[in-house]
């Protein structure tokens, strides 16, 4: 009997001793994915975070140059008017031939300056991007980019209205603005293609093709030419980018926004 009591003691020690073991290994298992799902949080708050900075920073710049666009017409502007009319009384009052013309150049600089002026002031001031659809900004900056006919620009979409804001709206011309001018100067292309399509899956799909000369995956980080800055802007509206170029057979860049869950 003492030696079945013995036994049986070992038996349950060994199995409290393992059900020990595994408990602990069940903790340790829930306390690693605890901690990556702790962390994987904070990445996503800090990634959000990150976006709505970004996002504020672009806001506070476009009010920042509208209100630097205002004080020029409205301060500077004036003054630069009056000064062009004090100019022009000197000159109706003054019958000294050497001193009308020096007083004719100066009024000649100051509506020249003026004229600058108010072009600047209307560029800053101009809601152009608030204003327009997303699909008439693009085919602007495409007409435009055709007038110089370094390589044919084609624009397609599959939708009539896209209600994009402000920083999602900036953030697509500017990438299409990068991308023509980096064609333009590195790529040799004979042909840039251009879509913007909205499907079941995606909120929208920006694509944009050109057949230039691309180059190698390993000098796409250090080829400095305006790729990286294109990535960032797709991370402020939380897109995803993808690059692809291949010597010799162009390059082409795909932007997603996926429908929220």
């Amino acid at each position: 009997m003492g030696e079945t009591e013995l036994f049986l003691t070992i038996i349950t020690f060994n199995l409290f001793f393992v059900m020990f073991i595994v408990a602990v290994m069940i903790y340790i298992r829930k306390y690693k994915q605890r901690k990556i799902e702790y962390l994987s949080e904070i990445q996503l708050k800090n990634e959000i975070h990150q976006r709505e900075l970004l996002t504020t920073q672009l806001e506070i710049q476009q009010a920042t140059m509208q209100q630097i666009g205002r004080e020029l017409h409205d301060n500077i502007g004036q003054k630069l008017t009056l000064a062009s009319l004090y100019t022009q009384q000197l000159l109706y009052e003054n019958k000294i031939a050497g001193e009308i013309e020096k007083i004719d150049q100066v009024s000649q600089i100051i509506n020249q300056s003026l004229h600058d002026l108010r072009s600047l002031s209307k560029t800053l001031t101009d809601d152009n991007i608030n204003q327009k659809e997303i699909v008439t900004l693009i085919q602007e900056e495409v007409d435009n980019a055709n007038i110089l006919k370094k390589c044919n620009i084609s624009f397609e979409h599959n939708f009539e209205y896209l209600d994009l804001d402000f920083v999602h709206k900036n953030v697509l011309l500017r990438i299409t603005q990068e991308f023509i001018q980096n064609s333009f100067k590195h790529s040799q292309c004979e042909n840039i293609m251009i879509t913007l399509n909205t499907n079941e899956e995606n909120l929208w799909e920006f694509k944009i093709i050109d057949d230039g000369i691309g180059f190698g995956i390993d000098k796409i980080l250090s080829s400095g030419i305006g790729l990286t800055n294109m990535k960032n802007r797709a991370e402020i509206i939380g897109a995803a980018f993808n690059l692809e170029s291949h010597e010799n057979k162009g390059t082409s860049i795909e932007i997603k926004l996926k429908k929220q869950p």
